[in-house]
């Protein structure tokens, strides 16, 4: 398991490719300048001993040096120990909805891109809760297992869109059907589902009784609802930009509208709370204290406990190269001229 502590530094890379370009560059205006000068011919009488190759080499050594530099100071680790830890979490879900309603955009930039911030927020607050993630519209995909890796499920998190699912609609008893799958310890109590939506429900009456369903294998629901009441049109857009809204059969503009009557239904029946989402700090500080008042159960989780740093081997090999770079010369090596290897003969 390799994890790096200065990221950031990555973005030094950059300069490699400034370099290259620049070196291109270079060798292009000396060769012009010098054919307006001299002929090769006469340049090699001039200049006999200036190799031909070995700026090349030269630039090789310095950009291995500083690539090699940059990763001493990402400093990688790698983990030399996996070890079993005891924690104390509760076991959450968020079910996201991906479906196209979720494109309004009544609450900024758009009801999705908030859904997927609340939750980013949630996951930032949490110290040793095991999280897994949903995706659902028309029906429930599986996103992330129940796992205490918050930097993949964030990963994953942002990679959800409304294209992931090709069935449309909103199946809310599909995600809590399938959200009653994801926990695996039967000794586990604590289990929490939060559902984060608009509230639009295709299912009908199946979403009552999916709840019914997960409080009795002990769930607790939790709705967050994220847009307005008002409601929105949904955008079609290409290329970031809005080509036409959408319209129903009858070629009127949909106006999709925040149902928070749906989703306080839901969690009054799933034994938790409906929790408006327009207010990220005052929604994520919320939830917090909510699972803060819960009891913790312990559970065991496997995991690198130890790490060793590595950077002093780049600085080493970057140091060597940057040397190697200072010390090579332009000028032709003598033992490989009189091997000849290109079979070069002097100009008499």
């Amino acid at each position: 398991m390799v994890q790096f502590d200065e990221k950031t530094y990555f973005y030094l890379l950059g300069i490699i490719a400034v370099m290259v370009l620049a070196f291109f560059f270079l060798q292009i205006w000396k060769k012009r300048t010098q054919r307006n000068f001299a002929d090769n011919k006469l340049l090699r009488r001039l200049a006999p001993n200036k190799s031909s190759f070995k700026s090349a080499v030269k630039l090789v050594f310095l950009l291995a040096g500083l690539s090699l530099l940059v990763l001493g100071l990402v400093n990688p680790k790698i983990g030399t120990k996996l070890e079993t830890v005891k924690r104390e979490g509760v076991d959450i879900v968020f079910a996201v909805d991906v479906s196209k309603s979720m494109l309004a955009e009544d609450i900024a930039p758009n009801r999705l891109e908030k859904a997927k911030r609340l939750v980013s927020e949630i996951i930032n607050q949490l110290a040793s809760d095991r999280i897994g993630i949903i995706a659902y519209a028309g029906q429930a995909y599986p996103q992330l297992p129940i796992t205490t890796d918050y930097g993949a499920a964030k990963m994953f998190l942002q990679s959800m869109n409304t294209d992931m699912l090709s069935s449309q609609g909103t199946a809310i008893d599909a995600a809590i059907d399938l959200a009653t799958t994801y926990y695996d310890d039967s000794e586990q109590t604590n289990r929490v589902l939060f559902i984060v939506s608009d509230g639009e429900d295709h299912s009908e009456g199946n979403t009552i009784n999916a709840v019914e369903s997960a409080v009795q294998n002990g769930i607790r629901v939790f709705t967050i609802g994220v847009g307005k009441p008002k409601g929105a049109p949904i955008p079609i857009k290409r290329n970031g930009v809005v080509e036409s809204l959408k319209k129903d059969n009858q070629g009127e503009v949909v106006i999709t509208k925040l149902n928070e009557a749906v989703l306080a239904e839901v969690a009054d029946r799933g034994n938790g709370e409906y929790i408006d989402g327009s207010n990220t700090e005052q929604a994520v500080d919320y939830i917090k204290e909510l699972l803060n008042q819960m009891d913790k159960t312990e559970f065991e989780a496997t995991q690198f406990a130890e790490y060793q740093d590595q950077f002093q081997w780049f600085l080493g090999a970057a140091f060597l190269c940057l040397f190697l770079d200072i010390f090579i010369l332009d000028r032709k090596t003598q033992w490989l001229k009189k091997l000849n290897l290109f079979n070069e003969h002097d100009d008499e």
